[in-house]
């Protein structure tokens, strides 16, 4: 039987835009209601975890998980540029009280994807002005709600600009060839209906921020050279303003990182992606003290490149090859780069059938207790998501949560998934065969 320490933290991920319902001063929801818009449908309530978080905090406790990663929302905080909130810190204080109250670690993020519409309209995350304002937001929510905050990730998959340029890419090489593989499935994203919608979608971009379309740079828009620097200087501009007013505060960010694997040729791939992907990033982070590691697949590269999957690969709803080994091979390679403390802060699978959910934390969960056993300080697991969700250009399609939602009446249905990850606190794992 392989149990995992009594202080080891073991639960679930959301993030406040796809949780909570009606984030209405924030980049995504504008550009979810403009004209020509390239998400399938808007967030609106989405499962209104705003109002309903403590029956959430609740379910995931009654299942024996002991800690939640969630974002605060910068949109929600700081709505208007330099005014903030009070209301809405009171809020996020109760959340995170509650958490204590039920002796759930709370893992905090402070920027998950999205951003106030007003940092947009003012250079949004290409501009040198972003990382003050990112600072002077953190340190505020610091200097407020510090004391009830063990960890903070200061950014969301701070490489997700770079990964989501490759991907634009690859649909272009792919558009040329007439063909068709399933990163484009993964991703939601359709060059036809792109183009098509393009012209239409960019001047309504400009109309709603008040500025040439050109210079509309949400967090997720692909990233030049530039703008990853400024994301990494608003990483250390946070955890110096964090550190300063509360130095007991355990500060990282978060990666997503794919198992990046070769076969005889692709080597030299495989060291390029895990270049690009993390080792270019580390001097950044020599001052954090833990390390966010997001995984959900692997990429296998021959001498050509990326070698797609075929008609016997088993994929998630996704499109991603179904292969929870991933995240055990992740953290190897992250450890040969990083001594201190890891979490694994996402890692999940998006599918209709939850059996397939329970067996994917089962082997996910394996690695990570193996990983463990080798020597590598692995501290903490929160599996995405809690709850089904807003998965962004995707909408409520994807089914990633532990926790299904009517949305028409906002209840909750809890799947055995939630009550296996749970009880692996208690019981240990078994490993369940492939």
């Amino acid at each position: 039987m392989k149990k995992f320490k009594s202080e080891f933290m073991i639960g679930a991920a959301t993030a406040a835009h796809q949780v909570e319902g009606n984030n209405v001063h924030s980049d995504f929801w504008t550009m979810e209601h403009i004209p020509g818009t390239m998400y399938k449908e808007p967030s609106l309530d989405a499962v209104d975890h705003y109002n309903r978080y403590k029956e959430d905090i609740q379910l995931l406790v009654d299942a024996g998980c002991n800690t939640y990663r969630f974002s605060i929302e910068w949109a929600r905080i700081e709505p208007t540029k330099g005014e903030f909130d009070k209301h809405q810190i009171e809020h996020y204080r109760e959340v995170l009280e509650f958490c204590h109250q039920k002796n759930v670690t709370p893992i905090v993020t402070m920027h998950h994807f999205s951003s106030p519409k007003w940092l947009i309209s003012e250079g949004g995350w290409e501009s040198e002005t972003t990382i003050e304002y990112f600072g002077n937001y953190c340190k505020y929510v610091t200097e407020e709600l510090g004391d009830l905050i063990p960890y903070i990730c200061t950014i969301n998959e701070a490489n997700m600009g770079k990964q989501i340029a490759k991907i634009m890419k690859k649909m272009q090489a792919v558009q040329k060839n007439d063909s068709a593989n399933s990163t484009e499935v993964q991703v939601g994203l359709n060059m036809d209906d792109m183009k098509a919608k393009m012209q239409t979608y960019y001047r309504a971009l400009g109309e709603a921020f008040g500025i040439d379309p050109r210079n509309v740079h949400s967090f997720l828009s692909p990233k030049t050279q530039n703008g990853e620097r400024i994301i990494m200087k608003c990483h250390e501009k946070a955890r110096e303003e964090i550190k300063t007013t509360n130095p007991d505060i355990q500060v990282g960010i978060t990666f997503s990182l794919y198992d990046h694997q070769a076969l005889p040729g692709g080597e030299k791939f495989v060291e390029q992606e895990q270049y690009e992907d993390f080792l270019e990033y580390l001097p950044y982070l020599q001052n954090d003290d833990f390390l966010g590691v997001q995984n959900y697949s692997r990429k296998i590269h021959g001498p050509d490149g990326i070698v797609s999957n075929n008609e016997n690969t088993r994929l998630t709803k996704m499109g991603y090859e179904y292969y929870p080994e991933a995240l055990g091979n992740v953290l190897r390679f992250v450890s040969k780069h990083w001594n201190k403390p890891i979490i694994v802060t996402e890692n999940g699978i998006s599918t209709d059938q939850d059996e397939e959910r329970v067996e994917f934390i089962d082997r996910a969960l394996t690695g990570v207790h193996q990983c463990i056993e080798e020597g590598i300080d692995v501290i903490g697991y929160t599996h995405w998501s809690l709850l089904d969700n807003f998965e962004w250009q995707l909408g409520y399609a994807q089914t990633f949560g532990l926790i299904a939602v009517d949305r028409s009446t906002q209840t909750r249905y809890p799947k055995e998934s939630l009550s296996f990850l749970g009880s692996i606190k208690n019981r240990g794992l078994v490993q369940i065969q492939e």
